[in-house]
């Protein structure tokens, strides 16, 4: 049976198994894996929820009516495409935060592939790399935002001001890279239903959403334009609204009324949920619970907690070091962005951040910048990308894990050198 699970699911069963061994061998202490479950929990919560919130409104093609504005929007330009794509995303991770840009980004770029002609990939990578390089801003962009805005005393906007330089230069790295490995012509690939692109990124099969296009209704990637496709009429009007009003009221409860983001999805999921076992109660089922991102997260948590506990902290002092010069940021970054692919970004930070001498400020926010822009290698590095991935595979969409860690390689390494030059340049 295990020889049949995907990879990460091996590595998620991995993870929680070698966890409770270490907390039951003594090696974790009772009190630190206590603590380290007691942060998570609503971590946990948020993941449970918020993807069963995803499944049902992507059910409800609330996803594809989003899509089809956007790719009229473009007005048949794949460049004009790739900017509103760019800034869709951008703006989404800053205002939210990238979890949920993950999660309710993702299915909208995916079924945005079925209406523009193009292989998934380039829309699918589009949105995992600008939740994790765009969320670099303002403190509700990434939780590891609020821990170092805390830490350095600055407020929303104190912390926009100190970052917003960087912030530009990691969007622009970005920006070039989708374009080179994905998005110019030659490499945006064939679209939906075509088995394999053009030039090798994916092997799937069709985009599974109730709005995917066949592949006789869109045309290869044979040029600059696309044709501008109709309005999308979802099957279910009511289902539609209830949802839609579901993720609009998760959205406006999480920027405006500063709720808890578990309590905000789970009472959203609520309401979908509720929707559809009114309306159709055919995708209420137990296979809608992330099982696999709810192994692994604890598992994780519990393995780098032991890993702290017996050395982490006086090699991460070892290797951040005392300085807050100009080579002490380029450090602090290069570790966090390194373990980060390792580990994960969450608990990586964490140490790390007890590891930065408690004056360096801006080492301490370039840690933050090899934390946020740099975990895009690994599909575990980062909780955006874990989710972003639950998504795809939800989708049928199957990224070549060799292909993402190549290109995020590069874009790690641009982004997180240019992001910390600027950032010495302008402290």
């Amino acid at each position: 049976m295990l020889l049949r699970l995907h990879v990460l699911d091996r590595v998620a069963i991995g993870l929680l198994a070698t966890g409770l061994l270490c907390v039951a061998t003594g090696l974790l202490p009772e009190r630190s894996a206590s603590d380290a479950m007691t942060r998570i929990a609503p971590l946990l919560a948020f993941l449970g929820t918020v993807i069963v919130l995803a499944e049902l409104t992507s059910r409800a093609e609330v996803f594809d009516v989003v899509a089809a504005r956007v790719a009229r929007a473009g007005r048949g330009s794949y460049a004009l495409l790739f900017l509103l794509c760019v800034l869709f995303a951008s703006v989404t991770t800053i205002a939210l935060n990238l979890d949920t840009t993950a999660v309710l980004l993702t299915p909208v770029m995916l079924a945005l592939a079925s209406r523009v002609g193009i292989a998934p990939v380039p829309l699918a990578m589009t949105t995992v790399w600008l939740a994790n390089t765009a969320s670099l801003l303002l403190p509700v962009s990434n939780l590891t935002n609020l821990l170092a805005a805390n830490r350095v005393a600055l407020s929303p906007l104190g912390l926009a001001a100190r970052m917003w330089a960087p912030q530009l230069a990691a969007v622009a790295v970005t920006m070039a890279c989708l374009w080179l490995f994905f998005w110019r012509r030659g490499r945006r690939g064939a679209p939906v239903g075509a088995g394999v692109d053009g030039s090798g990124l994916l092997t799937s099969a069709a985009v599974s959403g109730p709005g995917a296009a066949r592949a006789a209704d869109v045309r290869p990637d044979g040029g600059d334009r696309y044709a501008p496709p109709v309005v999308h009429r979802p099957a279910d009007p009511v289902l539609f609204r209830a949802c839609a009003l579901a993720c609009a009221g998760f959205l406006l409860a999480i920027l405006v009324a500063d709720v808890p983001l578990w309590t905000a999805s789970a009472t959203a999921a609520a309401v979908a949920v509720a929707a559809f076992a009114v309306r159709d109660r055919s995708p209420l089922r137990l296979s809608l619970v992330p099982w696999r991102l709810l192994v692994m997260v604890p598992g994780m948590f519990l393995v780098v907690e032991t890993v702290d506990v017996h050395g982490l902290h006086g090699l991460l002092a070892s290797a951040v070091g005392a300085d807050g010069d100009t080579l002490g940021l380029f450090r602090a970054a290069a570790v966090g962005g390194g373990l980060s692919n390792a580990l994960n970004n969450l608990p990586v930070y964490l140490a790390g951040e007890a590891a930065v001498p408690w004056g360096n400020h801006d080492q301490l926010l370039a840690l933050l910048v090899g934390t946020n822009a740099g975990p895009v290698i690994t599909p575990w590095a980062s909780l955006a990308t874990l989710l972003w991935y639950e998504r795809c595979h939800a989708y049928g969409v199957r990224v070549p894990v060799a292909r993402l860690m190549g290109t995020g390689a590069v874009l790690a390494t641009a982004t997180v050198v240019t992001s910390v030059t600027v950032l010495a340049l302008t402290r």
